[in-house]
């Protein structure tokens, strides 16, 4: 809009002001006039002590006080500060012979208003910002504190005010998406809400405008007429059914944003070409949760349950706060804004809300009893605003022109009555109640859980007891029945006892009985005794062979047992064992046979003693049996123990033998293994024996090549030593061979750039492009390339000249671009800073954009977005001619011009004009009206929608300047370009802005080329826009 462009303009122009005084909104800055004392930027005011105030509904509201400290007071007033708007043009030129009517002191934060020519009127605000201001300083200055107490839980406004063009819009509502430092008050401010707030808090955003006393939803066209609801308790102002929608990153702000801005109503006056016809407020609402006091459940009887359970908890609070952010409409006057018909009735109700906002402020001022809020519905949405609870900053917009003194006087006294107003600022918390009761059913459902599981547990312990009890009754039963059978079987063992004793008393007697005959038995024994003798003797003989049969068997086993390993000791221990009980055996014998003598002996002198011996006798012979049973054991036992050590030790050598073939087996797979990786590695060894010696062949062979070629670029070196005299001779002429060759036109707005120098002759340009051919013939094409890469720079330049002058022909082009020529070009023009490679380059670069083929490849390798580079970078005239020069063809291919606008070659185009060279001029001409004509071209055949892509760079205003220039060719071209953009439909709203329409009919009378006269009067006639601009402003044509 133009007031936007305007402050756009001023800091492009001016220098910014530095800022030296207090951006912050702090009490301190505000309550004294000290000039020394600052502020810190961005502080948020003092907060002062909250105090509880009874209410009926559930909500409480914590408000501060408001102490008869003027200090106190005046950190909750109403902050106005004034920013003035730059000059444009037009009050530029009319202003000129008058005196400045506005003096803004910013370091004193006054503005003095020139009452007449000797006297002026100052005021003082709380900011003053000039022309130069930024917007950041801006938004940090008048809306940041504001932002920042909203985030603490205040309500909070900002509000715009001013005269129509004055930059209300800019200030408050530019999205800033081409240049982020252009942003607005309602970007930054959601910015740093989005920035502040965790997860768990909820941003919701509403954006609503009210156009002729009707609230419209911007983000909801649909919903219109939208009604105000206001509390009767607490007094809130809402609006149901708006459209509310939650925001949680800045990009789906900015489409709201460009939604909304899509669906506002603006229009086309005298004073501002989109002046704004409606209020448009945005509303964002901040809710944040936030641990509040203790709570007690009084409705628990059990006193520790409720204890346990709800005391230590803490009440859970919620802060809801409002940022409205206020853009409204200008204010103006009927016979200065020129509106008509629609226009006058939405002046009509802009003015009328203004008014009741403007007395209601002014009743506020004077602390009247009555405010009459309800007069307008923007004052019934800004109540809370001016003289309630919220935390407002207003920032008025003031134009420097004299010819709107009289608004600028209304507006700065609109800001000074504001600057009265005090508001009670008030901060807004409340219970929530939903996580409260949230919190108790997670606990109820707890405590449930907690009653079954006890419950659950409870039933399996007394099930487990009872389980238990039943085990025990069992036990019992069966301890019983055990008892009862261990008794009967005790009865039973006793009688069987008793039974024993009665047969062993019988025995007794019988023993008693037979005891008279032991007589007769000793008389039988005398006998038997002769007996035992020579059984005895026979015993003995048994005995000597029985142990010469053991010495024999002892004797191979020892030998079997010195054969085995290791049981030969083990063995000869064992034998020698049964030795000694041999040999004891033997005495044994020898001493019974004493005994037997001496027992004969005793039996022949007493008879007395002879059952004594008897007995002794027998006990011995019992002995004797014994031992000889044991000596047989004995002999068992080693026969065992010799055959398991036999089967132990053959079992021990056949693990060792087994032991012993596995490892030979794993011997002999190792001894395989190596055998076969070393035949491997011999054959390995022998292939690289082999390689390397068709390696060193190969490296001979190639250095040899190596050589030659190195004779062979000496030689081409030595003839282009030779042709550099020749053509440095020719440069010159040269040189205009390039330029008519890159110049050619590619459409039918082509013209030769040295149509008004003197033309080479033919018989130059022939010797010339002899001359090339012969140094093309004779070196080739790919040894010039590879010249390209030469590190001498005078080699590459002579290089460049032949591949552009080849690059001249048609027939050449396809065959440079195969070859890999256009590759190499872009590759040196990207790696070189010598500024005649880049302008040579960029001239062969420039005949090759004349072939459509490869134009596209030009593109798609990235050369549009070098050749915007090297625009940017050079300064050298003739570089940016070639340039131009190539950025012109390339906008001859209508499919090509959203590429070139993705790689920044339209942008560098229009930017070339900055150099003021008369070639270069001509060139961006010529670039402009092929990408004019093209584009119309697509637009008909429905390939392209929209305004023009020249129009986002500024293009029109610099055809429409530069339309009479001096040079024919240019003016022609220009010419042409204005046509062509006249032709779009979506154009023809700025076209007329900007003046186009006089430059349009000026061409249709006073151009020199009739096809161009034809052309414009055409536009001009088909088109009723244009004709009912003529008609307002009186433009005729022949």
């Amino acid at each position: 809009m133009a007031s936007g462009s305007a402050f756009r303009s001023s800091r492009t122009h001016h220098r910014q002001v530095p800022a030296t005084y207090s951006h912050g909104y702090s009490s301190s800055s505000y309550a004294t006039s000290n000039l020394n004392s600052a502020s810190v930027h961005g502080q948020i005011p003092p907060q002062p002590s909250r105090s509880r105030t009874p209410s009926a509904s559930p909500r409480r509201i914590r408000a501060t006080t408001t102490p008869s400290d003027d200090d106190e007071q005046d950190s909750q007033r109403v902050r106005v500060a004034v920013r003035l708007r730059p000059k444009n043009t037009d009050e530029i030129l009319s202003d000129a012979d008058f005196a400045d009517c506005i003096e803004l002191q910013p370091e004193l934060k006054r503005l003095k208003l020139r009452k007449n020519n000797w006297s002026f009127e100052s005021y003082r605000f709380d900011e003053v910002f000039t022309e130069t201001a930024s917007q950041k300083r801006v938004y940090e200055v008048v809306a940041k504190p504001v932002v920042e107490s909203v985030l603490s839980g205040y309500n909070g406004t900002i509000m715009a005010y001013g005269q129509t063009g004055t930059g209300k819009t800019y200030t408050v509502g530019t999205l800033g998406k081409g240049d982020v430092s252009e942003r607005g008050i309602m970007v930054r401010a959601v910015e740093d809400i989005i920035g502040n707030t965790s997860a768990s808090d909820s941003v919701e955003v509403s954006y609503l405008q009210l156009y002729m006393e009707s609230i419209h939803d911007l983000l909801a066209p649909e919903k219109s007429n939208i009604s105000i609801h206001e509390d009767p308790k607490s007094g809130e102002v809402s609006l149901p059914g708006v459209e509310v929608v939650k925001v949680r990153d800045l990009d789906s702000f900015m489409q709201l944003l460009e939604l909304g801005d899509v669906n506002r109503h603006v229009a086309n006056t005298k004073l501002n070409t989109e002046s704004s016809r409606s209020h448009v407020i945005l509303m964002v609402q901040i809710r944040r949760s936030i641990l509040g006091k203790k709570v007690e459940d009084t409705t628990c009887r059990d006193e520790s349950i409720g204890n346990n359970l709800f005391v230590k908890d803490n009440k859970p609070m919620i802060q809801k706060s409002k940022l409205l952010i206020v853009d409204l409409a200008g204010s103006e006057r009927i016979d200065k804004s020129g509106s008509e018909g629609h226009l006058l009735e939405e002046a009509k109700f802009i003015n009328l809300s203004l008014t009741s906002l403007g007395k209601c402020i002014n009743a506020l001022a004077e602390k009247c009893p009555h405010i009459p809020t309800r007069e307008s519905k923007l004052t019934r949405l800004l109540r809370d605003s001016f003289g309630g609870s919220s935390r407002t900053s207003l920032i008025i917009t003031i134009g420097p022109s004299a010819k709107c003194l009289a608004e600028t006087s209304s507006t700065v006294m609109f800001g000074q009555r504001a600057m009265k107003i005090v508001n009670k600022v008030k901060l807004r918390e409340e219970v929530d109640y939903e996580a409260l009761c949230r919190k108790l059913e997670n606990q109820v459902d707890f405590l449930t859980a907690e009653v079954e599981r006890q419950q659950k547990l409870r039933e399996n312990e007394k099930y487990m007891l009872d389980k238990q009890l039943k085990e025990c009754q069992d036990s019992l039963i069966e301890t019983k029945k055990g008892l009862l059978t261990g008794s009967e079987f005790l009865q039973k063992e006793n009688m069987h006892l008793k039974g024993e004793l009665k047969n062993i008393l019988s025995e007794l007697k019988s023993l008693k009985d037979q005891n008279g005959s032991l007589h007769e038995v000793a008389t039988n024994l005398e006998k038997k005794n002769e007996q035992q003798l020579l059984e005895n003797s026979a015993i003995q003989k048994v005995l000597a062979e029985t142990t010469q049969m053991y010495e024999r068997k002892i004797a191979e086993l020892i030998k079997q047992i010195e054969d085995k390993h290791s049981i030969a000791e083990l063995a000869a221990k064992e034998q020698e064992t049964m030795q000694k009980l041999l040999n004891d055996h033997q005495k044994s014998i020898k001493q019974k046979e004493m005994e037997n003598a001496a027992y004969q002996r005793d039996l022949a002198e007493t008879t007395r003693m002879h059952e004594k011996q008897v007995m002794d006798l027998v006990k011995q012979m019992e002995d004797e049996r014994q031992r000889f049973e044991c000596a047989q054991e004995q002999l068992d036992l080693a026969k065992g123990l010799l055959s398991d050590q036999q089967d132990l030790a053959q079992n021990q050598k056949q693990e060792e033998i087994d032991e012993l073939r596995a490892r030979l087996q794993e011997t002999s797979h190792l001894h395989e293994t190596t055998a076969n990786e070393l035949h491997l590695l011999k054959s390995k060894h022998q292939d690289l024996l082999e390689r390397e010696v068709t390696l060193n062949e190969e490296l001979h062979v190639m250095r040899q090549r190596l050589l030659m070629e190195e004779k062979q670029r000496k030689a081409v070196e030595n003839e282009l030593f030779k042709l550099k005299k020749n053509v440095s001779e020719t440069e010159n002429d040269m040189k205009s061979v390039l330029k008519e060759n890159t110049l050619n036109e590619c459409s039918e707005y082509g013209s030769p750039m040295m149509s008004n120098k003197i033309k080479p002759s033919k018989e130059t340009v022939s010797s010339q492009k002899s001359a090339i051919a012969k140094i093309c013939k004779e070196v080739g094409f790919q040894r010039i390339l590879e010249l390209l890469k030469s590190e001498d720079s005078d080699t590459q330049i002579q290089a460049l000249k032949v591949i552009a002058n080849l690059a001249a022909e048609d027939i050449n082009q396809e065959k440079i671009v195969e070859e890999g020529g256009l590759d190499a070009l872009l590759t040196l023009m990207q790696s070189s800073q010598n500024s005649t490679i880049l302008r040579v380059a960029s001239g062969a670069i420039a005949n090759l954009a004349m072939n459509e083929l490869s134009q596209g490849l030009i593109v798609s390798k990235g050369g549009a977005r070098l050749l915007a580079k090297i625009a940017s970078t050079v300064i050298d005239s003739q570089t940016l001619r070639m340039v131009a020069g190539a950025l012109a063809n390339l906008c001859g291919n209508e499919r090509l011009h959203m590429l070139l606008n993705d790689d920044g070659g339209i942008k560098a185009l229009v930017e070339m004009v900055r150099c003021g060279n008369i070639e270069v001029i001509a060139q961006v001409a010529r670039g402009l009206a092929n990408f004019a004509k093209c584009e119309f071209r697509g637009r008909v055949q429905g390939q392209a929608i929209g305004c023009s892509l020249l129009m986002q760079y500024d293009a029109l205003s610099w055809l429409i300047a530069n339309s009479n220039t001096t040079s024919a060719s240019t003016r022609r071209h220009i010419e042409l370009a204005l046509c062509h953009l006249a032709q779009n439909e979506d154009n023809v709203k700025e076209f007329i802005s900007k003046g186009g329409v006089k430059e349009l009919v000026r061409i249709s009378v006073q151009s020199t080329r009739e096809d161009i006269r034809n052309y414009a009067q055409r536009i001009l006639a088909s088109n009723p826009m244009f004709q009912a601009e003529m008609n307002q402003h009186q433009i005729y044509y022949a």
